[in-house]
């Protein structure tokens, strides 16, 4: 089979891509909250580790 002629007898299938598109969002979107997830996590890891430092620095000054 021709490389030109290749999958031109298949009916055109919107639906197939249509369902496509709609898992590859949901994937998108599931990924994209994650990584909200995880730097949400980090942010309040820093702000928990600069409390620490600064009462730690305080009670040495104190």
């Amino acid at each position: 089979m021709s490389m030109l002629t290749h999958s031109f007898d298949r009916p055109f299938d919107g639906a197939e891509r249509l369902r496509i598109a709609k898992a590859r969002k949901t994937q998108l979107k599931r990924m994209a909250l994650r990584a909200l997830a995880v730097l949400s996590m980090g942010s309040v890891l820093t702000a928990l580790i600069a409390l620490r430092t600064a009462i730690h620095v305080w009670h040495l000054h104190a």
